[in-house]
């Protein structure tokens, strides 16, 4: 149907049209505005604005006395050490303290910050229209100025006291992130020097746990060996014997080629640490003929019967010999420790 078909008096009149048209230009959503700005306490009131600062500033005092604290309860509490702490429980005093003084210091960055900014930085707000991205240099020109009256505004650079604090907080708060590098482990201070080896101490057998006689060792055999007085069910068991694991071969004298070795060893046994000296794989295979030991790992060979020395693969140091000999009940003992450190690429990381 079209409109020349609708009777004339059902058609809109002109005025019609035009109360239509003005009711469309009319935005519904009204522009409220900005409410009137309300001055603070501290904008008209000078001692009051010293009592912000003041406040601002012990803020991130504390923020870096907890940080203070933070460092030295690596010093005070033992790893080890358990507390009761109402209504947590028993919890690690340490990790306890640790959080607290990090929560605190960051907390009090964050307040001395949210605190200075409402009571000392100008609260006026200020709407600009959009604009393109590239801004005009009058634009520019007037974010400039802007910033500058913010940083006048702000008192940085008048209060001296807050911006001072601010700075030691800030610098001071990284120091608790350098301290957690202590997490990635003990120092090693010299224990990668030592064993628990000593004059003394007799060889384990680590299948029966009795100690060994020279007999016990048949030439062409291959024996693993520990410290008397290390047990399989001590805690530190792993760490320890990572580093004292110890294999024993007898090979006849005459074949033995280095001079320091046979010195070193007792009837033609010889003992080596078992620890390879590439990436630290417990060396385990043996060719009797040859008297090589073979790492299964990348394959590094040894020569047992030459000192242990590298014969083959990436192993880059022979394996450390122990010195031994028989006790007044005949079995045998360890002359010493280790007279060089046992593992892996030791010499490059020391």
């Amino acid at each position: 149907m079209s409109s020349q078909d609708i009777p004339e008096e059902t058609l809109p009149s002109e005025q019609e049209h035009a109360r239509g048209a003005v009711a469309v230009k009319e935005d519904p959503f009204a522009d409220p505005g900005l409410p009137p700005h309300k001055p603070r306490i501290q904008d008209i009131d000078e001692r009051a604005a010293k009592r912000s600062e003041r406040t601002v500033a012990l803020l991130f005092t504390l923020s870096m006395l907890a940080t203070i604290g933070f460092i030295a309860s690596y010093v005070i509490f033992p790893v080890d050490e358990i507390v009761y702490i109402w209504p947590i429980g028993h919890i690690s005093a340490l990790n306890f303290a640790l959080g607290m003084t990090l929560g605190i210091a960051l907390f009090c960055i964050g307040a001395g910050a949210v605190h200075w900014a409402r009571t000392l930085m100008s609260d006026v707000e200020i709407t600009d229209e959009r604009h393109p991205i590239a801004a005009e240099p009058e634009v520019r020109a007037k974010v400039h100025a802007d910033f500058a009256a913010g940083a006048e505004e702000s008192g940085f650079g008048r209060r001296k006291l807050i911006r001072n604090t601010m700075f030691g907080a800030l610098a001071m708060v990284p120091l608790s992130g350098v301290m957690l590098l202590r997490d990635l482990g003990p120092l090693p201070e010299e224990k990668l020097f030592h064993t628990l080896w000593a004059k003394g101490k007799q060889l384990i057998n680590m299948n029966t746990h009795e100690p060994l006689r020279p007999e016990d060792i048949p030439v062409g055999s291959l024996t693993f060996a520990m410290p008397e007085g290390l047990s399989e069910h001590d805690h530190n068991f792993q760490t320890q014997i990572a580093k004292a694991a110890l294999m024993i071969v007898r090979i006849q004298p005459d074949e033995i080629k280095d001079k320091r070795e046979l010195e070193w060893s007792h009837d033609g046994i010889v003992a080596y640490s078992k620890i390879c000296t590439h990436v630290g794989c417990p060396i385990s295979l043996y060719e009797q003929q040859t008297h090589h030991v073979l790492c299964p790992c990348h394959q590094s060979t040894f020569d047992l019967s030459d000192g242990a020395r590298v014969i083959f693969g990436p192993a880059g140091h022979a394996l450390p010999q122990l010195r031994i000999g028989v006790n007044d009940e005949g079995f045998l003992e360890a002359l010493g420790d280790f007279e060089e450190p046992v593992g892996p690429a030791f010499w490059e990381r020391g």
